[in-house]
């Protein structure tokens, strides 16, 4: 059978076939071709090896780890791989890899994987976390949640501590609930009326803005008979919440480091850290295992109530949409969070 033009539009045809097999095998990635510029290509579906399993991702959220990158560092290599820098991803397993017996086609998860801004990426099988039905239709960014449960373990945050949190994103959001659940007095300290307005909702005692330095030290002093803080959470990634953070904290007290410090070195005010005996913490993990800890107490948490993320995901877009996804990550638009991209 021909068609208007001529050609062959007989389904039987070969090449027919193997041009619709190979429609079938393909998928959307982001590629990032230079500083600030990205592609979306057809790309060949990735096929899973021994103890992986394949996704066929929702979405990915966008981590603050990806700016440094879309920056273009001296050190950056493009075009990157097809899906490079998400990490944020959830999804539904689409194929089994060999060996794999804990998973089934079909589950919705969660995953640490590592090329998500697509619509299939691999990931070890153990990497893999099964969403209960009662988050049917939720986004569910695991990595950044699971980071969170972690970084309020390593922060060893109890009842009647004073904790002061600097920075109020996504992730300082969910760490005043959780320090606040946990008994303790929550001071949170943020650039933008909006964040400190979601502090209060997430139980935050008190606000402070994060405008003057020595005001915000003398402040802290007076809420604390003196004393400062027990904990506090540094959770912005730059060189002055880090100075304040030291400042803020108590003799004996424990200073965590939350923030994602990537873009350079720091100095810290050591004087004053061995004055006052503080305990340092570098609450950034890279055990696999950790990593799964953190995951599977943050699907626990938000599938009984106890954590609810959902207002924290102020914008979404597509995937050829990526650029301002990223944009705004780094800009933080008034009334930005977090950002999800789904496909």
């Amino acid at each position: 059978m021909l068609n208007e033009n001529g050609t062959s539009s007989d389904i039987s045809n070969p090449e027919h076939k193997a041009s619709r097999t190979r429609a079938a095998q393909a998928m959307r990635a982001a590629i990032l071709t230079g500083p600030g510029q990205i592609e979306v290509r057809q790309v060949a579906r990735p096929e899973p090896g021994p103890g992986q399993v394949r996704l066929r991702l929702e979405g990915c959220g966008v981590c603050a780890s990806n700016l440094t990158p879309w920056a273009g560092p001296e050190w950056m290599q493009y075009p990157t791989e097809p899906g490079a820098l998400g990490h944020e991803a959830w999804g539904f397993v689409d194929a089994l890899g060999e060996g794999v017996q804990d998973l089934a086609i079909g589950d919705r998860v969660a995953a640490l994987s590592y090329k998500s801004y697509a619509e299939y990426d691999l990931a070890d099988a153990e990497a893999v976390v099964r969403l209960p039905k009662v988050l049917a239709g939720q986004p569910f960014p695991g990595e950044p949640l699971g980071c969170a449960m972690n970084i309020f373990h390593r922060s060893e945050i109890e009842a009647g501590q004073t904790v002061a949190i600097i920075g109020i994103g996504f992730l300082g959001a969910i760490l005043t609930k959780l320090a606040t659940d946990a008994g303790a007095r929550v001071i949170a300290i943020s650039r933008r009326p909006f964040s400190l307005d979601l502090a209060r909702r997430m139980g935050a005692a008190e606000t402070i803005p994060m405008e003057d330095h020595h005001a915000i030290i003398e402040q802290v002093k007076d809420l604390t008979g003196g004393t400062f803080c027990d904990r506090v959470i540094e959770a912005v990634g730059k060189q002055w919440p880090l100075d304040l953070a030291a400042e803020l904290t108590r003799e004996r007290g424990k200073l965590i480091v939350a923030g994602y410090h990537q873009d350079g070195p720091r100095q810290v005010n050591m004087w004053l850290w061995n004055w006052r005996g503080i305990d340092v913490i570098n609450a950034h993990e890279r055990d696999p295992k950790i990593y799964m800890q953190g995951l599977r107490e943050a699907v626990d948490a938000i599938a009984s109530c106890r954590l609810d993320p959902s207002s924290l995901y102020t914008h979404t877009y597509p995937l050829e949409r990526l650029d301002e996804a990223l944009n705004a990550t780094r800009d933080r638009p008034d009334g930005f969070l977090k950002a999800l991209v789904t496909y």
